[in-house]
């Protein structure tokens, strides 16, 4: 008789109890090692973890009927999704720690399923960056966008901090100088619209960050001074020698670290000193005279160089002007302000 081999089960030959001879097939088991078919997922406070928190993996879901699972816990890249991770030292149980050198960094986990065929790996999703156990710290302050005229909106960002979970804003109120500042009723959004009853102040934004430890508040720069509209309007008519000087701040335009400005004094009283002042947050400010002679109303330019001071960080320099003549009556104030990089 001619033998040959079934491909997909095995032949025996089994000795009854009765002497007969009796045949019998067993399966052939096919080598599948696992393959995933859901991703592990960590559990714990996985969006802002801090030192000493505790997190966890799931298996996850394999086919293949995996019998063990093994885990390796990775520290990443704070910035991108599970970038240049290393491999904890000991780090191999289902659950984890964080511990302090883990700060400024992501965690992830690996999970290896195995059965007699083999084995495959998967890793987690990414924590968020590991903090230290204690409130907020600031790293950059807030900033505001916008321009502070009325009927625009401003809108603020928080800055950038370790270990803040939310945020809560407070826009406030300042004088002319940045002084006296106080918080706006009611202004507790991340944009804010500007009012008329702003027109003549700085605006500036508190923003306070918290997590389960505490909070930690920070202030941004002024705004500069709040205007009616963003451009000036002069009606030029001659003034009364008995009237006070009238004034308009026509442009204020910087060129590297050049300032030029143009304005219009309308008066007919004779010699008319210009104040010029120089304002920038956390800098002493700066005052310029220009002496003008207008008969009736006329258009002046004066340049000047920006000082040292008000380049050592960015923000916004605020120029304002206020004509005086011989009587010692004075012109409305009047402003502009540039950007200082």
């Amino acid at each position: 008789m001619r033998r040959g081999l079934l491909p997909f089960a095995a032949a025996m030959l089994v000795v009854s109890g009765s002497g007969a001879l009796i045949a019998t097939t067993a399966s052939a088991r096919s080598t599948v090692k696992p393959t995933l078919a859901a991703t592990p997922a960590l559990q714990g406070p996985v969006a802002h973890p801090f030192v000493g928190d505790k997190l966890a993996t799931s298996n996850g879901q394999w086919n293949g009927d995996p019998t063990t699972f093994t885990y390796q816990w990775q520290r990443c890249d704070p910035v991108g999704d599970r970038q240049n991770c290393v491999a904890i030292a000991g780090a191999t149980a289902q659950s984890y720690t964080v511990q302090k050198a883990d700060v400024n960094h992501t965690l992830d986990a690996v999970v290896t399923a195995t059965n007699a065929d083999g084995s495959a790996s998967k890793d987690t999703k990414a924590t968020g960056v590991v903090s230290e156990a204690t409130a907020p710290v600031e790293k950059t302050r807030p900033t505001i966008s916008g321009v502070a005229t009325v009927g625009s909106t401003l809108t603020a960002q928080a800055g950038t901090w370790t270990g803040a979970v939310t945020f809560a804003y407070a826009w406030q109120l300042c004088d002319a100088n940045g002084n006296n500042c106080t918080d706006i009723a009611g202004a507790t959004g991340q944009t804010y619209g500007v009012r008329s009853s702003d027109v003549g102040h700085e605006l500036r934004v508190r923003v306070r960050a918290s997590n389960r430890f505490g909070s930690t508040s920070a202030t941004s720069d002024f705004t500069s001074v709040v205007t009616a509209d963003t451009t000036t309007t002069v009606v030029t008519t001659t003034a009364p020698a008995v009237s006070p000087p009238g004034l308009g701040f026509i442009s204020l335009k910087r060129v590297g670290w050049k300032l030029y400005a143009r304005f219009r004094v309308c008066h007919t009283g004779g010699r008319v000193t210009i104040v010029e002042r120089d304002n920038k947050a956390r800098a002493l400010a700066y005052t310029r005279r220009f002496a003008v002679s207008p008969s009736g109303c006329a258009t002046y330019a004066r340049s000047w160089i920006v000082l040292k001071r008000f380049r050592s960080r960015a923000g916004r320099l605020v120029v304002t002007l206020r004509a005086r003549d011989s009587a010692g009556r004075l012109s409305r104030l009047v402003s502009r302000s540039v950007r200082i990089p």
